[in-house]
């Protein structure tokens, strides 16, 4: 349940696009996540750190979108958030005591070294590569199939991704004794 209510802003996005336009999905994702974070707030007294930064770059950038009213800024917004986020994690390659694939997830899994540092690696990769896709996209595509693209298949991307990392990952988990 949890992952679906994380979906929210995102279906309401898409709904509001399809009803009426983008400025006033970029409004109801902005007011949407608004309230994804204030009830995790209220409900939990805790909001992770990736839902503030979210919540940032939301209210940042779709701030800028309705004052610009400019759809290529829309469009690109998300090649450039894609691609700080790679910037990032391939930073913290150098920068840092730990990359961050492992600040993110040391909690929940116990790897070597060299694979947080190949694994931050692989994050930091499809971020950028996700920063290219959506200008291939954006620039042969019209903006309703942009949208599309943005709202399900970045996502979908990511789930494949994530799966993949899963794979990859598999041959670190401890074996358990039955």
């Amino acid at each position: 349940m949890k992952q679906l209510f994380e979906f929210f802003p995102i279906v309401l996005f898409f709904i509001a696009y399809k009803f009426y336009d983008i400025y006033v999905a970029t409004a109801v994702v902005m007011v949407a996540t608004i309230i994804q974070v204030s009830y995790n707030w209220f409900k939990h007294r805790k909001v992770e750190t990736m839902q503030w930064i979210t919540l940032g770059l939301i209210i940042v950038m779709g701030g800028a979108t309705l004052y610009l009213q400019d759809e290529q800024f829309i469009k690109w917004k998300l090649s450039i958030i894609e691609w700080l986020f790679g910037v990032a994690f391939l930073g913290s390659q150098v920068i840092g005591k730990k990359p961050f694939v492992e600040r993110m997830m040391s909690s929940s899994i116990s790897l070597p070294p060299e694979v947080w540092g190949r694994l931050n690696m692989l994050w930091g990769g499809f971020f950028i590569s996700v920063g290219f896709i959506n200008l291939y996209v954006m620039y042969n595509y019209s903006t309703d199939d942009w949208v599309t693209f943005k709202t399900f298949g970045v996502p979908a991307l990511m789930v494949i991704f994530i799966v993949l990392q899963m794979i990859f990952l598999y041959k670190y988990v401890p074996e358990t004794e039955e």
